[in-house]
């Protein structure tokens, strides 16, 4: 089973209403969220760990949960609203966004909440705007780094500048979170963020060297690469170029897909293990790649994280 951690927000994406210049349409969205469905509908047991509000809004993200078979033992139902991310989408850019989370259900988790990880626990996810928000943020860095490193951990930064407000403060957690991390995926956009004049190669070399087993970068149209440090300090490399997509929505999603749908391949090929990972060919590194790009380039195709089947990738 893999273990998503992280935010539930409500996605409100710009649209055309009747009588109205514009209006905001709601879907539940967030990236642990997506990612958690994502994993669920290639038919790998995932869960979702996160406070929800009690709110029609939380009702609403519980129940798409529920209706993908993501297992919601493990969230905390509470009174605070949901995170808002208003979301304005406009041809050949990438979206825009609005977040309203102060004093939000997601935002307030503290270390009391944190669950006994699930004994079939084999991966936990984390990472996106819960490394920008306290305590959330703090919370989830500690769970990693003190009880969640017997497994596979997999980090996502997911970065959003407009809502980091200590830049420093923020690149010190991400080293250290992708210290400990066995799986980094980072897009190169937001690579940006983290060094200028952002490069894949330069990406790769500074997670690997940070100490992550298997950093990825993701490249947009242009597909996805990684590297693989092995146990004897040699690295493998590889890339899967992108996958056409005729008519293009948005992009929203599609991040948080890659990683789900990279996951679950690795499960569906029994190497979601740290031995496994660091075991894994150039071919079948390669095959988890290709894999995860034409997932990504399924969602593009749609409005909003819509994740793929199995049976669609195939």
């Amino acid at each position: 089973m893999i273990l998503c951690i992280g935010e539930a927000v409500i996605d409100l994406f710009q649209t055309h209403a009747e009588g109205f210049a514009d209006a905001f349409l709601p879907l539940p969205g967030g990236c642990a969220y997506n990612t958690s469905i994502a994993i669920s509908r290639l038919g790998v047991p995932a869960a979702f760990f996160g406070r929800i509000s009690n709110s029609f809004f939380g009702d609403l993200q519980i129940k798409r949960l529920r209706e993908n078979n993501v297992k919601t033992d493990l969230v905390i139902r509470c009174e605070q609203n949901t995170i808002l991310a208003f979301i304005k989408v406009e041809e050949v850019k990438e979206p825009q966004y609005a977040f309203y989370e102060e004093g939000t259900a997601d935002k307030l988790l503290l270390p009391e909440h944190l669950p006994q990880l699930p004994p079939d626990t084999k991966c936990v996810v984390f990472g996106s705007i819960s490394m920008a928000m306290e305590p959330i943020g703090a919370t989830i860095e500690n769970f990693i780094l003190k009880e969640a490193r017997q497994k596979v951990t997999a980090f996502d930064p997911n970065i959003r500048p407009f809502i980091i407000k200590d830049r420093q403060a923020y690149l010190n957690r991400f080293e250290r979170l992708a210290a400990a991390s066995t799986i980094v995926k980072i897009s190169l956009e937001d690579f940006g963020f983290i060094q200028s004049n952002p490069q894949p190669e330069k990406a790769l070399e500074k997670l690997t060297a940070l100490g992550t087993r298997l950093a990825i970068v993701t490249l947009g149209p242009d597909g996805s690469a990684a590297m693989l440090r092995r146990d004897d300090g040699s690295v493998i490399k590889t890339g899967a170029g992108g996958v056409k997509v005729a008519n293009p929505v948005d992009t929203v999603g599609a991040g948080d897909t890659f990683m789900g749908a990279f996951l679950a391949c690795l499960e569906i090929k029994g190497k979601l293990t740290h031995n496994g990972i660091a075991g894994l060919s150039e071919d079948e590194l390669n095959s988890a790649l290709v894999f995860a790009n034409k997932a990504a380039a399924i969602v593009c195709s749609r409005r909003g994280a819509q994740p793929p089947s199995l049976q669609e990738i195939d």
